[in-house]
């Protein structure tokens, strides 16, 4: 998938709230950040001015967004970094260190220049450090190059006014470190000891709030590669209980260059990781409250694991509502980044809504629609409590005109009340009509050696699956091209596989690779699905008599390479609905040194066989060009090991 670097606008870095009025603070915009390969961390500060006290803050969403430096490529390896509030009332202020945000960086060999992506994460819970002037830093860490290889960020706060949820009265720090996970001679549970606050007269609920990885590897892949549950206790009773482990294949920043797609200890590369929230109720003013975090117990001869924790406890007083709903975000339709998984889409909205009055939300009357078109309404029933959150899939079509659409989303009446506060109830996002196709369409799903893993499905906006494949019904390495008649009407299709790891993955030369491609009736290419997709494929479309409507055939062609770790030998895999001159240019990386061009001058349909064998094991770039046009960019990498491993 392929992202176009939008520039910094205010007004797209998120849905809109309608009755909101929103401020930016943006500590960093644009800044090149890159390693200290001697020292691991490099630290990027700048002091901004929030709102005063006096000012009500309903929400603070924290924006980070990631771009290629203008005179380097996009860094390669996924390490952790931090973002903190270091110091506030001024440059002589003693250091406070709490961490507003926890980015684990993508593998970003083989993004193109004008890649960028966004992530977003809610930071309300600090809204009272996040006050008058404060040092923000952003601290990178990592060892590789740092000559021609970096990151472009910006942190954007984006502080939407109103009455708060909840009022905070204090935030202590519970745990902020990387604690050695595995050694015998020091257990982690020496470290991660019962910590205790006494709670103000005023308080009525605590919040803990979480951030928590993995990392290190020893002989068991701990602690990045290995799942070990984790326990929350407050005031000796069982919170939570969870393994810190996460699954990777759906992440929406795919595909990437390294082992994007392979499981970790609570983190995917590519992520602004979301913290685990508790509420608990204090029912006594003033009490003293113990909070404990125990890992499973775990030993290793040689240990080499750390969990790295950020944890702390927010004081709330009363909740300023009984019922009170919000919108927290739509999902689907949009043109988020966040969410191009399931987008563009033609059935079937997907909304997130919160609970933040005091009583349970049971019942919700959800208006929405797209701007010029009717408004449709459900009625969501269910039970939500305080803070808590749900996803809820709307029943209908998504109505649209060509080119680009408002959705917009109204909730009303809590539990048949009146809401407590309705200036988040209404939201709208911009997004992309979905693509228009004829009745007569062909899947061409070519399988790779797996092909026990996949399956599709092909159903309409009544939920009926028209077509499918299911899992065990195909062969290995087979073409197959299954031909769609359809009346017109709403669909998606959606492409699976089991294993996490798509129809391609580097890491995976076993599996091989596979395709996927929509084509019309006479053979020509509509679409192209990135076969590296990990989870699944989500695709949504219309079909219509219209021609006039009917989405044109791509000009761009399909274009794949694998295997792209290799002795030296490898196939590019190209198919286009026109014959076009092509380049393609093997380079060296670093240098961009060109150690093959091959000249096609009429393709249209081919599989193209390198070897590289004759060449220094080192990685290198294949770069297929139409004109001075750069159509694909893949990394290549040419291994020793496995050149004595194939004699």
């Amino acid at each position: 998938m392929k992202h176009k670097f939008v520039l910094f606008v205010l007004s797209l870095i998120s849905n809109y709230l309608f009755a909101s009025d929103t401020l930016h603070i943006t500590s960093h915009r644009e800044v090149t950040v890159v390693t200290d390969p001697k020292t691991g961390g490099k630290s990027y500060k700048s002091w901004v001015v929030f709102p005063s006290t006096e000012t009500a803050i309903r929400k603070i969403n924290l924006n980070v967004i990631f771009g290629c430096p203008d005179n380097m490529r996009c860094a390669d390896w996924d390490y952790l970094d931090h973002i903190y509030i270091r110091r506030k009332g001024g440059v002589n202020a003693p250091s406070i260190n709490y961490e507003l945000g926890h980015m684990l960086t993508p593998y970003g060999g083989a993004f193109p220049k004008n890649w960028g992506f966004q992530w977003q994460v809610d930071a309300t819970d600090f809204s009272m450090l996040l006050r008058d002037s404060v040092e923000i830093e952003y601290f990178h860490s990592g060892y590789e190059p740092n000559e021609d290889r970096g990151w472009k960020i910006t942190v954007d706060f984006e502080m939407i006014k109103g009455k708060p949820v909840i009022e905070p009265i204090a935030v202590h720090k519970i745990y902020d470190s990387s604690f050695r996970y595995g050694d015998s001679t020091k257990n982690i549970e020496t470290q991660l000891k019962p910590v205790t606050f006494t709670a103000n007269n005023g308080s009525r609920h605590a919040r803990i709030f979480v951030y928590h990885t993995g990392h290190g590897m020893d002989a068991s892949g701990c602690g990045e590669f290995c799942s070990r549950y984790r326990e929350i206790w407050f005031d000796g009773k069982l919170v939570d209980k969870r393994d810190i482990w996460k699954k990777c294949g759906d992440n929406p920043l795919y595909p990437q260059a390294g082992t994007w797609v392979i499981d970790r200890a609570y983190w995917c590369p590519g992520e602004l990781q979301q913290p685990d929230i508790f509420d608990i109720p204090l029912k006594t003013k003033g009490s003293d409250h113990t909070i404990d975090i125990n890992m499973e117990p775990f030993v290793t001869p040689k240990p080499s694991a750390d969990e790295v924790i950020a944890a702390y406890v927010i004081e709330y007083g009363k909740i300023s509502a009984q019922h009170d709903a919000a919108i927290e975000d739509i999902i689907v339709p949009t043109d988020k980044q966040i969410h191009l998984r399931k987008n563009p889409s033609a059935i079937n909205p997907v909304i997130t809504i919160r609970n933040n009055g005091s009583q349970p939300l049971k019942k919700l009357l959800i208006q929405y629609g797209t701007k010029g078109f009717a408004v449709q309404q459900h009625t969501w029933t269910g039970e939500l409590g305080f803070n808590e959150k749900a996803v809820i899939t709307l029943p209908g079509v998504i109505q649209a005109k060509q080119g680009q659409n408002t959705f917009t989303v109204n909730i009303l009446s809590p539990n048949g009340k009146k809401d407590g506060y309705t200036g988040d109830n209404r939201m709208n996002t911009f997004f992309t009509k979905a693509p228009v196709h004829g009745k007569n369409l062909v899947l061409n799903l070519r399988t790779n050696n797996q092909p026990e893993q996949n399956s599709y499905r092909i159903r309409n906006n009544a939920g009926q699956i028209l077509y499918e494949r299911k899992l065990g019904t195909m062969e290995a390495n087979k073409d197959y091209r299954d031909t769609l008649k359809l009346m017109p009407g709403s669909y998606e299709l959606v492409l699976e596989d089991t294993a996490g790891n798509g129809l391609e993955f580097w890491f995976n030369t076993r599996g091989g690779r596979g395709l996927c491609r929509l084509l019309d009736d006479k053979g020509r290419l509509l679409k192209h699905f990135e076969s590296d997709f990990g989870n699944f494929i989500h695709y949504g479309f219309e079909v219509a008599d219209d021609s006039t409507i009917i989405s044109k055939p791509v000009t761009e062609p399909s274009i794949g390479l694998f295997p792209t770790r290799t002795a030296g030998k490898t196939t590019l895999d190209y198919f286009g609905n026109e014959a076009q001159k092509i380049i393609v240019r093997i380079v060296t990386d670093p240098g961009d040194t060109v150690v093959e061009e091959h000249i096609y001058e009429s393709l249209k349909e081919a599989v193209l066989e390198y070897d590289l064998s004759y060449r220094p094991p080192q990685r290198y770039y294949v770069k297929v060009f139409m004109g001075d046009k750069l159509l694909f960019n893949k990394r290549l990498r040419v291994e020793e090991m496995r050149r004595r491993n194939n004699r």
